[in-house]
């Protein structure tokens, strides 16, 4: 039997084990990327029809340490969630509750305060110029919170999460703070968070090197957003590599 049937077998009795194995293997990789925040930030992932149902990380434990098992299963209308004895950290609550309560399609949401993508949103102009094909990706797809309030709790994190109704928008460029990248599912938020650190990445660099850019015209960047847009099997490839990759090792994160 192989590690991952081996773990599957030990995990089965747990719900939405498939879902929970996924979204184990994205806490996984975002320590390997060095995108996580000590034992801060949070991902969640939608599984009921309705979006409010969702899975999220337990209180305050490290990326690399969670296991299919051990994320939550919270109801983002429920008002008694945090009196439970296992309650969520307050500001996971606050702006993941708020994401799965006003976004339906924001089924994946993944809140990070990575490098490149906060150096972005800490500049006066935290827009996302398309200079390459990464960059291109995100053309019109972004939108940026100019008004940070805080801590995402109660009023902030609604307040906040209002700015991801559009479904073409799926980054929140959360100035100030972070970002929030939202999707249908763990692999296709977790490619497009990967690609917007990488474009963030691209774009800061350039700015250090002083020199002027060379921006691709609108009509070609839309271009190149659409054809991304249109699918593959990429973002499902990358992310069934990463599973394997953490197997061979013999991570626990099925478990």
């Amino acid at each position: 039997m192989s590690v991952s049937q081996l773990s599957q077998s030990q995990g089965s009795n747990l719900d939405f084990y498939e879902e929970r194995v996924d979204l184990a293997c994205a806490f996984r990789w975002t320590v390997r990327n060095n995108w996580h925040e000590a034992v801060a930030n949070h991902f969640s992932l939608s599984v009921d029809d309705d979006g409010s149902r969702f899975l999220i990380n337990p209180y305050l434990k490290h990326f690399s340490l969670i296991k299919a098992s051990d994320l939550l299963l919270l109801d983002a209308n429920d008002p008694e969630t945090m009196d439970r004895p296992d309650a969520p950290e307050a500001t996971a609550w606050g702006l993941h509750g708020a994401v799965h309560r006003n976004c339906r399609h924001a089924r994946c949401a993944l809140h990070v305060h990575s490098k490149y993508a906060t150096v972005l949103a800490s500049l006066a102009d935290s827009s996302l110029p398309a200079i390459d094909q990464n960059t291109a990706m995100f053309h019109n797809r972004v939108v940026i919170d100019e008004n940070y309030g805080g801590l995402a709790l109660d009023d902030e994190a609604e307040r906040a999460c209002e700015l991801l109704v559009d479904p073409k928008c799926k980054v929140l460029i959360m100035g100030n703070h972070g970002v929030m990248v939202v999707g249908d599912n763990v692999a296709d938020t977790f490619n497009r968070l990967y690609f917007f650190e990488r474009a963030a990445e691209t774009l800061i660099c350039a700015y250090m090197t002083g020199r002027e850019l060379r921006y691709l015209s609108d009509e070609i960047a839309e271009k190149t957003a659409s054809q991304v847009d249109r699918g593959s099997d990429f973002a499902a490839c990358h992310f069934d590599n990463l599973k394997q990759i953490l197997d061979a090792e013999g991570s626990d994160f099925r478990k």
